[in-house]
C-alpha cells in the first residue's frame, strides 16, 4: 500500500485555542505532571453489556450511550471495608468488573470483591507485602508470586515453593532471556486455572558482572549475571505445575544435551484451550531459525513441531498464539515472513489455512474478536506509518475495515458483544479524547475530552513531514519543532534528538507528535529541535528495520545526515551550531555522529551510550550483530573506541553508575580511550541510577543538559 504524509504546521492560534498565551515553561514544570492531558480513570465495559464505567472525583460511575450515574462512592466503599476490618482508602481504587454485579480491586496486599447488589465485600486472597511478580488467576483465586529467586504458588491455605537452595543462580517464575522476544513475565496460568507454566532459568554458567553500590559505608558489589555477546548464555526450562495433584513436570524442549540446545530461546508461551498442551516458539541462539512446538503437559514430551521459520538475518517472534474462540483447532500467528508483520491462520495440525492480512503495513498486535469470532480486531498503521489505529478483518473474506474513525494513536477496549468499543486516543491536534464507537466506525458518544493543558503557554510550531532516506527511495518521517521566534531573521541553534534503533518510533500521530515538554522548553529558549526516524526503526516492515544487521550505525547515520541536509536548507537554522543528543542506542548514535562528522556537530550529549557491542547482552546484541566471532569486522567497525581521534568540539557523556543494561564499562572505557588519545570531553555520573535517570533526579538531568547547550551551543 502506498502512502503519503503531507507536511503541516501546528499553528499556535489553531492548535492551542484562543486563550491568552503569555506563559513560558519553566524547567521545574517538566516533571510535575501538571501539563499533561487529563485522562479518564477506570474506563471499561461492565460484564457482558455495552454499559461502561469510570472513576471521577472518588466516585465509580456507570454509563450508557444516553446517561451516566454514580454507582459507588469512596465513603461507601470504605464503609464496606470497615465491616470486614479492612484498611480504608484515600482514593477510589482501580477496579475490574467480574460481571454485571461484582468488581474486584487490590489494596495493600489484598484482593477484594465488592457485590453491588448486596453491597457486601469479601477478601478472597491476601498476598505477602514482599511478594513480587504477582500473577493471580481471577477464576480460581489461586496466585503465584516470587521472592528472591524462588517461586510460590498459593491455593487457599496451601503453598507450593519452587527453589534451588544448592544453586543461588537458579531463578524460578521470572522473566527470562533479558525480557527480549516480548517476554514480560515468568508465570502463565492455564485457561481454567488448574495448571501453571513457569520459567526456570539457570544462570550459574553466566559471568557475574560487578555493579557497585557506593551508598554503603564500605562500597559493595552487587553481581549482575550479564551474558555478553559471544560469551556463555543462561539456560532455560519450562515447568508445568498441576495445582490439583501437586505434581510438576518439565517440558523436554532439548533434543540433546549440547550447548546449542541448552541455549535455545523458549519464547511466547501459550496454552491450548483444553489445557492439554503448551505451545512454545523456540529459537536457536543464532536467532535465524524458529520452531513452533507443542508439548504434552502430562508427560512433558514434544507432541509436534507445527512449523518452522527461517531468515538469513533474524526471526523475532514477540506474540504468542491466539486461539479462535469456539474453535480450539484454529489459531492466529503473527509473522514478518513476507516482509511485513501479518496475521496467519493455522490449524493445530500445523497446516497454514490462509494469510489473513496482506500489504505494505504492519499488524502491531491482535486485540480480540467479535462475538461470533468471524472478525479479528487488531492495531495497524495501514493509512499512515505514524498512526496506530484499530481495524477489523473478516477471517473468511479478508476484508479489512477501520474501527477508529479519527486520525491518531489509539487504544481500544472491546465490549463482550464485540460491537462496541471504547476508543482512547490522541493526535497531533487532540491532547486526549475517549469515544464510544460502534462496529460501523461511527462515534456514538463522546465520553471525555481533555482540555489543552498548554493553552495559556506561548507554544512553538511543530511541523511533521517526510524526507528521503540515504537510499533516495524511502520516505522517513520527521518532527521539526521551531523556536517561538524562528521568524526573527536570526539563525538559531539546532538540536538533533536521535534514538534510531530497533523497536523505536519517535515521530507519531499523537499529542505533540510524540515530543515531550523538554523539547518544547528548548524551543521556547530559542532552539530548533529535530527528530527523524531513520531506517532501522520500527513499524515500517522487516527490510526497513533489519537493514542495520551486522553493521549497526551505518544506515542510521546516513539517514540522520539526510536530516541534517534538510535542516541546512532552513533559513532559521545556524549550520555552525548543530548539536546531537540521545540515550542508550541514541547515545551510541550521538557519539557515532559526533566522531564521524565532527565538522557538522558542534556539541553532543550522550546518555548511557553503547560504545562497543561486544560488551552488550547476548539476546539483543547477537540478533543485530551476530557474535563477535562470527562478525569480527562488524564489531570492529562499529566500536567507538578506535574513533576517538576524530573527537572535536564539545561532548558530554552521562551514565548511571548502576546501569545493568548498558554497563558503566562502556563509557568508562571510552573515557580511557579519549585520555590515551589526548582528547578532552565532559562526563557526568548519576551514582545510584540504573539505565535511565528517573524520578526527581530527571529534572537535574534536564537542567544539566540545558546548561551544557547554553554554554556551548
Amino acid at each position: 500500500m502506498r502512502y503519503r504524509i503531507i507536511t503541516f504546521l501546528f499553528l499556535a492560534s489553531l492548535v492551542f485555542g484562543a486563550n491568552a498565551q503569555d506563559k513560558m515553561l519553566t524547567s521545574d514544570q517538566l516533571m510535575d505532571g501538571s501539563l499533561y492531558p487529563a485522562r479518564m480513570r477506570g474506563l471499561q465495559f461492565i460484564g457482558k453489556t455495552n454499559d461502561y464505567s469510570f472513576v471521577k472525583d472518588n466516585v465509580l460511575y456507570t454509563a450508557t450511550t444516553k446517561s451516566e450515574k454514580p454507582l459507588l462512592t469512596l465513603d461507601q466503599l470504605n464503609e464496606a471495608l470497615k465491616s470486614i476490618k479492612g484498611e480504608t482508602l484515600k482514593y477510589f481504587p482501580n477496579v475490574s468488573f467480574i460481571n454485571e454485579r461484582e468488581f474486584s480491586f487490590f489494596a495493600k496486599g489484598k484482593m477484594y470483591v465488592y457485590n453491588l447488589k448486596s453491597k457486601t465485600i469479601t477478601n478472597p486472597l491476601e498476598y505477602p507485602l514482599h511478594a513480587e511478580n504477582i500473577d493471580i488467576n481471577k477464576d480460581t483465586y489461586q496466585y503465584a508470586y516470587t521472592k528472591g529467586n524462588d517461586l510460590y504458588v498459593v491455593r487457599g491455605s496451601k503453598e507450593k515453593k519452587f527453589s534451588d537452595h544448592d544453586n543461588v543462580n537458579v531463578v524460578y517464575g521470572q522473566s527470562v532471556h533479558r525480557s527480549e522476544f516480548g517476554i514480560e513475565k515468568g508465570t502463565f496460568w492455564s485457561p481454567k486455572g488448574n495448571l501453571l507454566a513457569f520459567y526456570k532459568m539457570d544462570q550459574s554458567m553466566v559471568t557475574d558482572y560487578p555493579i557497585v553500590n557506593t551508598a554503603l559505608r564500605v562500597a559493595e558489589t552487587v553481581p549482575e549475571t550479564y551474558p555478553m555477546a559471544g560469551m556463555k548464555s543462561h539456560e532455560v526450562e519450562v515447568g508445568v505445575y498441576n495445582t490439583l495433584n501437586d505434581k510438576t513436570i518439565y517440558l523436554k524442549s532439548r533434543k540433546d544435551t549440547s550447548v546449542a540446545e541448552r541455549e535455545n530461546y523458549l519464547t511466547n508461551i501459550s496454552w491450548s484451550p483444553d489445557e492439554r498442551f503448551v505451545y512454545i516458539a523456540k529459537i536457536n541462539r543464532g536467532q535465524n531459525h524458529l520452531w513452533l512446538e507443542r508439548y504434552n503437559v502430562e508427560t512433558g514430551e514434544l507432541d509436534k513441531v507445527l512449523f518452522e521459520e527461517k531468515n538469513n538475518r533474524y526471526v523475532e517472534p514477540t506474540d504468542g498464539l491466539v486461539f479462535v474462540p469456539n474453535n480450539a483447532n484454529h489459531f492466529l500467528w503473527l509473522s514478518q515472513r513476507d516482509g511485513y508483520k501479518h496475521i496467519y491462520l493455522y490449524n493445530t495440525d500445523g497446516n497454514l489455512l490462509k494469510q489473513v492480512t496482506k500489504g505494505n503495513f504492519e499488524v502491531q498486535s491482535i486485540i480480540g474478536f467479535d462475538a461470533k469470532a468471524e472478525k479479528v480486531f487488531f492495531y495497524s498503521n495501514i493509512e499512515n506509518p505514524m498512526e496506530r489505529a484499530a481495524y477489523s478483518v473478516d477471517l473468511k473474506t479478508g476484508n479489512i475495515a477501520r474501527i477508529t474513525p479519527e486520525k491518531g494513536t489509539h487504544s481500544i477496549i472491546v465490549s463482550n458483544k464485540g460491537n462496541m468499543f471504547i476508543d482512547m486516543y490522541s493526535s497531533t491536534t487532540v491532547p486526549y479524547k475517549a469515544l464510544l464507537v460502534n462496529d460501523k466506525a461511527k462515534t456514538v458518544k463522546e465520553i471525555h475530552t481533555s482540555p489543552n493543558p498548554l493553552a495559556s503557554y506561548i507554544m512553538p510550531e511543530i511541523e511533521v513531514g517526510t524526507i528521503k532516506s540515504a537510499d533516495g527511495v524511502t520516505d522517513l518521517c520527521y518532527r521539526l519543532i521551531k523556536p517561538i521566534n524562528y521568524n526573527d531573521g536570526k539563525k538559531h541553534p539546532t538540536l538533533v534528538y536521535v534514538y534510531g534503533g530497533p523497536h523505536s518510533q519517535m515521530v507519531t500521530e499523537s499529542w505533540l507528535a510524540g515530543a515531550n515538554l523538554y523539547f518544547l522548553f528548548l524551543a521556547q529558549q530559542g532552539y530548533v529541535v529535530f527528530t527523524v526516524d531513520n531506517r532501522g526503526t520500527d513499524n515500517r516492515g522487516f527490510e526497513f528495520e533489519s537493514i542495520i544487521h551486522r553493521n549497526l550505525g551505518v544506515a542510521e547515520m546516513a539517514d540522520q545526515m539526510k536530516g541534517v541536509d534538510f535542516l541546512k536548507t532552513l533559513p532559521y537554522v545556524d549550520a555552525d551550531r548543530i548539536g546531537v543528543e540521545g540515550w542508550s542506542y541514541g547515545g551510541f548514535m550521538t557519539i557515532s555522529l559526533k566522531l564521524t562528522h565532527p565538522d557538522v556537530f558542534k556539541v553532543g550529549c550522550a546518555g548511557g551510550p553503547v560504545i562497543d557491542w561486544k560488551w552488550y547482552e547476548v539476546m539483543y546484541g547477537e540478533r543485530y550483530m551476530d557474535t563477535p566471532q562470527e562478525n569480527p569486522v562488524g564489531y570492529q567497525s562499529t566500536s567507538l573506541l578506535g574513533k576517538v581521534n576524530s573527537l572535536d568540539g564539545k561532548l558530554l557523556v552521562i551514565h548511571g553508575a548502576e546501569d545493568p543494561t548498558v554497563l558503566w564499562q562502556h563509557s568508562l572505557e571510552f573515557i580511557d580511550a579519549c585520555i590515551r588519545a589526548k582528547k578532552q570531553l565532559d562526563y557526568f555520573v548519576y551514582p545510584h541510577h540504573p539505565h535511565n535517570v528517573r524520578g526527581t533526579d530527571r529534572l537535574h538531568l534536564y537542567k544539566k543538559m540545558f546548561d551544557y547547550y547554553q554554554q556551548n551551543l
